[in-house]
């Protein structure tokens, strides 16, 4: 049995893992997690009890967490595209920014979603003032960095790429970055045109219609 990825194609950390397969035309299967398939979610529960996903299969060794995911690929199913630098100061770079784009960029991003999942009378106004504040910030300060790079660790493609492209995909959704970062709107077109993460968003494009705070009509 080779690679089974549990996953959806509309989750943004999902989308992660796949770019880091696709970039390296990694084979796997995809089983995919949907509300009314309790077969595959039972699955996914036998495998982690959290029910969080993506969730890597390979034998008989169960990996979780996207980061930790494409770490396990580069170790155990390395392909042309390393997603990690040899280099280990040239790592520790790579790392610092995926854990950026999760902390700083996906985290206040998703509590603007799920805020708006809440009925009107539980909403959290100063959570989301406060979440909106940190993308700026956040931002502002990618803005800076990428002045002076292509890809967010520098000239090579890696996994803080991996991080950055469903990360700023959905936080420009959530909270639109605009002129005042040109930047980072620029570093975004880049990410949309890399064929990994344009396959991504291709197989997510049916459920749009999900996207609680309106999928604009554009991307």
């Amino acid at each position: 049995m080779g690679l089974t990825l549990y996953a959806h194609p509309f989750s943004s950390y999902c989308q992660k893992a796949l770019i880091a397969l696709y970039e390296n035309g990694t084979p796997f299967e995809f089983r995919m997690l949907e509300p009314g398939d309790g077969k595959a979610l039972a699955e996914l529960e036998a495998l982690w009890p959290l029910r969080k996903f993506p969730v890597l299969v390979d034998r008989d060794r169960t990996v979780v967490e996207a980061t930790i995911i494409v770490e396990y690929l580069q170790v155990h199913h390395p392909g042309p595209v390393r997603l990690i630098p040899e280099s280990a100061d040239e790592a520790i770079e790579v790392r610092m920014m995926d854990r950026f784009f999760d902390n700083y960029i996906s985290t206040p991003q998703q509590k603007l979603v799920l805020d708006s999942l809440r009925p009107e009378d539980r909403r959290d106004p100063y959570g989301t003032a406060e979440a909106r504040a940190m993308l700026d910030t956040a931002y502002g300060w990618l803005d800076g960095v990428m002045a002076g790079r292509r890809w967010a660790a520098g000239e090579d493609f890696t996994l803080a790429d991996c991080a950055a492209a469903p990360a700023l995909f959905y936080a420009d959704w959530s909270h639109p970055i605009g002129d005042r970062f040109p930047n980072v709107t620029a570093y975004r077109r880049r990410l949309l045109d890399r064929p990994s993460f344009a396959r991504a968003v291709d197989e997510a494009r049916p459920y749009r219609k999900l996207f609680p705070l309106g999928a604009p009509d554009r991307d």
